[in-house]
Parts: C-alpha cells; structure tokens; sequence
C-alpha cells in the first residue's frame, strides 16, 4: 500500500480546457512515488474546464472545485483551495504550464526540510529565466511591478505565482487579496521564517490568452495599498496622502495659472484655485488612503475636509501672501512661494484628516 497523500496542489483556473490535460499529466510524470492530490478551483469558466477537470479526475489524484461567489478573481480562487485543500503543504501554480511541473517534487522536498519557510518559484535568481520571446512592454511592466513590491518582501520575484507552504502560518481569515499577486499577500501577512526560492524556467502559456488587462494592473496598485498598510501602518498612509497631495497640487496650480490668464489677480487666483484641489483632495482621499474605512455621508465629510483643509490654508495663503509681499526674491518667484505655503500645510492637514475626517474604523 502506497503511504497517504501529503501534498496538495491547487491549481486556479479559468478558460483553461486545453491546458488541464497536459498539466496533470506532467505534474503526475514528474511527481514519481510522492502522493499528492490537485485541487483545480475553477472561477465559473464559460468553457469545458469542470467537465474537463471532473474526467481527469476519474484516472489521475484530481479534485475540481466550482467558484461561483463574485467577484471573479485569481487570489480568492487561491484563497478557497487553501481553505478547501486536504492537507497542510500546499503548492500553487498556474494551469497554463507556464510554471514547470517537474520542479514541483524539489519545492515538495524543501517543504518537507523545512516547513517554516515560504517557497518561491524565481524567474530572477542564478539559474532561473524567462521566455525570451516577451516584448519590451511585457519585461518593462513585470520589473516595475517588481520593484513597487521590493519593499514588502526580501524577494528577487515577489510577482511569481509559483508557490509552496505549509497552511499552518496562513492566517487565512486575515487575507484580503486583489487580483493576481497571491504570494505576495501571503508573504507579507504570512508568519513564515523567511523566504527561499528555487530557480525556474518561466514559459509563455501553451493554450490560450492572457488575463492580464489593464483592470488587474489597476488591482493591483490596490492590492499594494492594502500591503503596504498592513505593514508599515500610518506612515504608509502618510506617504499615500502626501502622493495624494501632490497630485493635487497640480490641480491646485493649474487652475491657479489659468484664472491668471483669464485676467485674475494673481491673490485672488490664489484663493479661487484652492476649490477644485480640495475637491479632488477629499476625493481620492476616500477612494484611495482612506479607502478601507468606513464610508460616511459624502456632503457632509466634503464639509469637514473643507474645514480642516481651510486651516491649512490659512497656513498656506497667510505664508504665500507674507512671502511675496515682503520679500522681493519670493514676489519675483512666486511659485516658490506657493510650494512654501503648501508644505506648512501638509502636516496640519494629514493629523486633522486622519483623526477627525475619516473614521478610524476600518470595513
């Protein structure tokens, strides 16, 4: 009698019928006298994936599970097979082969060696690679994508979807993924000892298109957000509102030299400009920095923004308006003026937004 299986894979799927039947074959050649099942968690394909995956199951160690709670998503079909896998080491690759079956059994064994640890599967360690037919584009946005994670986690590819651990350091209540980027979110919520990664040779899929849009590239900025919260707390949020101040100092300063160009004071532009930034200040405010806070009642929280952006505005005219009045060097350079006035400002305006605009609970 063989010994039990140990090993769960789970494979998320969608629109992956003419991939399954090469992947489980492979994986089953490569896996030799290691017992194991995989778990293929399909996000309601429109195609024969079930039906696929139910009769590989009938000659090979094959589970289907079908996803149909919204919303569509890589990360939540990954989170439901590590909820649903049968046992504690858990593999997670792609359906499309472009993660190659036969380094499966050495990720295994690291496991088995030492559990504590987080397995990558690396496109950018000494032995590793990628297809050399992916364009400029593709190679610009894998190594920006890269280098947005790279303070997160100590990992050359914090991206790959290859990944091996044991279920046991996944606080899997506390993961609240986006997207694609599964083993980052398990990385960086994850108690795992440390993070070890075994070279592969990644390969473009072998049937099928991409579900890589510009939607997922979007989620994931999001699912940065959430990550770099989670780690770094209120400085992470200071830092976000600052970018998100600095966004709106361009509106700030554009409509502050077009109402010149319409003819207005260069002081009365001053304060009529102030409008439309603190507008889209409280907006991407709520969406973004504040975002995974409670929702309040939009008037009424553009009311209070406005308050608490009006004191840091009085900072900010009252030095802009001091500085070109009585110092010929800022009259003569009026935009350092202005940048002035608005640094005084940040600080009041980020303490005030943060403990009385949005609330501190968190949905």
């Amino acid at each position: 009698m063989s010994a039990p299986a140990v090993l769960s894979i789970v494979v998320p799927t969608f629109k992956e019928a003419e991939n399954l039947p090469e992947l489980v074959r492979r994986v089953h050649e490569a896996m030799g006298d290691i017992d194991y099942e995989m778990l293929v968690v399909d996000d309601n394909s429109p195609d024969e994936t079930m039906a696929v995956a139910a009769e590989l199951g009938e000659r090979f160690p094959v589970r289907a599970h079908f996803r149909t709670q919204p919303p569509r998503d890589l990360s939540l079909s990954v989170v439901e097979g590590i909820q649903l896998a049968r046992f504690d080491t858990i593999i997670v690759m792609d359906a499309d082969l472009s993660h190659p079956p036969d380094v499966v059994p050495k990720m295994f064994r690291a496991l088995q060696d030492d559990p504590g640890r987080f397995r990558v599967g690396s496109r950018y360690v000494e032995g590793g690679g990628f297809d050399k037919d992916w364009n400029l584009l593709r190679f610009f946005n894998s190594n920006a994508a890269t280098a947005l994670a790279k303070p997160l986690v100590a990992c050359a590819d914090p991206m790959s979807g290859f990944i091996g651990f044991d279920r046991r350091r996944v606080p899997v209540e506390a993961l609240r993924p986006i997207g694609y980027k599964i083993g980052l979110e398990l990385m960086v919520r994850g108690g795992f000892d440390g993070v070890e990664e075994i070279p592969i040779g990644f390969r473009d899929r072998l049937h099928g298109d991409s579900k890589m849009t510009l939607r997922q590239q979007f989620n994931y900025l999001r699912h940065l957000r959430r990550l770099y919260l989670a780690k770094f707390g209120g400085l992470a949020e200071f830092l976000h509102f600052g970018a998100v101040g600095a966004s709106g100092f361009i509106v700030d300063l554009a409509f502050y030299y077009l109402l010149q160009f319409a003819g207005i004071p260069h002081g009365m532009a001053r304060a009529m400009s102030f409008w439309p930034a603190v507008t889209w200040n409280w907006l991407m405010n709520r969406t973004t920095t504040f975002g995974d806070r409670e929702r309040r009642p939009k008037a009424r929280q553009w009311l209070e923004f406005v308050m608490t952006s009006g004191v840091g505005f009085t900072f900010s005219y009252g030095t802009y308006l001091g500085l070109t009045a009585n110092l010929e060097f800022f009259d003569k350079y009026r935009l350092l003026a202005f940048v002035a006035g608005i640094g005084a400002a940040s600080i009041v305006n980020f303490i005030a937004s943060s403990l009385f605009v949005y609330s501190e609970k968190r949905t």
